[in-house]
């Protein structure tokens, strides 16, 4: 069978990990590239890696004809640009989450891989965890009925890392990143709940930053609808008590409690009192298993992959929904 040969742009932290090694661990696929503009840094981790070349500059990457499919692991304000340019190339994307800065950058994304025909898959990995799939598993089976509603709570103690107004990390820049620490970690919840529950078609919110410690929001309360009317409600705030992940959703015939970060145990409950714990672990490469499914669609097999451009575009639509007065209001 035809082996993939991927080549990364930005082998930062994310790609350590969590990702990078996947791609030479997942069948039939092969990291055969890597680009971060300092040039030390892309070779560095080529020779930890074992991977043959590096780069400092994206175009050479891209236009590399030994490359097949790119994997674009940037901050989010170059993701368009890059996912563009790998569209005109041929080459199928495979990005970093948030998908992109806005909704409309998502759209632009979308629309010029479509006109070269190039496929575009967005890094929200838990769709293919085993974790999170058997809190699928259990929803669809309809253990917990009809349900009902859900609500997100993650909240964790402000870090110091963010007192060197100089220094901050680009995840609170919004013009990087998109916004705060609700962008980066929040979306990952809103993503699963698209995946098990439908699309959310609309947003109340508020945003606002308690401690002005970076131009970036660390407070969000919001309210959704999704399109099958179940209702939904959230707070996240990074200037808080004791870390805390929990979301809870819930049915007329039960419920299940879960973390979206970390290994925690799921909790379910039912209405005649039984109660239940499930412990499944993450994987070391926790990409994987999905990175698994878009080499199977990339090799005929359709509809393999469940995080491609459209769906991660509405999380980001969420997101511009809850964040629309904070952004105004700091411009």
């Amino acid at each position: 069978m035809k082996i993939i040969k991927w080549g990364i742009i930005g082998c930062g932290n994310v790609t350590e990990v969590k990702s990078g090694p996947a791609f030479q661990k997942a069948p039939n696929s092969a990291l055969v590239a890597v680009m971060r503009r300092d040039a030390a840094l892309a070779e560095d981790y080529a020779k930890r890696h074992n991977v043959p070349k590096w780069y400092s500059n994206a175009i050479d990457l891209i236009n590399d004809p030994e490359v097949d499919a790119v994997y674009i692991a940037t901050p989010p304000s170059s993701h368009k640009e890059y996912t563009i340019l790998c569209a005109k190339a041929g080459k199928p994307v495979y990005v970093e989450k948030p998908m992109a800065l806005t909704f409309e950058e998502c759209n632009e994304m979308i629309s010029v891989c479509k006109e070269h025909n190039v496929p575009l898959f967005v890094a929200y990995y838990r769709r293919a965890l085993p974790r999170f799939l058997k809190i699928k598993e259990i929803i669809d089976e309809g253990k917990l009925g009809n349900i009902r509603h859900v609500n997100c709570v993650l909240y964790h103690p402000f870090e110091k890392r963010y007192d060197d107004e100089i220094n901050l990390p680009w995840t609170v820049l919004p013009h990087i990143s998109g916004g705060g620490i609700f962008v980066d970690l929040a979306c990952h919840t809103l993503d699963f709940l698209d995946f098990v529950l439908g699309p959310i078609k609309s947003v109340r919110g508020h945003a606002t930053s308690q401690l002005k410690a970076y131009p970036s929001e660390d407070a969000v309360s919001m309210s959704f609808l999704f399109e099958n009317g179940i209702h939904g409600s959230g707070i996240w705030n990074f200037a808080s008590f004791e870390r805390y992940d929990n979301t809870e959703i819930v049915g007329d015939k039960g419920k299940i409690s879960f973390s979206t970060f970390g290994n925690d145990p799921l909790h379910i409950q039912y209405t005649n009192g039984e109660k239940e714990s499930i412990t499944i672990e993450n994987p070391l490469h926790i990409q994987q298993p999905f990175i698994e499914t878009v080499m199977a669609e990339l090799l005929g097999k359709e509809g393999a992959s469940a995080s491609k451009g459209v769906s991660g575009s509405r999380t980001t639509w969420v997101i511009d929904q809850v964040l629309k007065e904070f952004r105004e209001s700091e411009s």
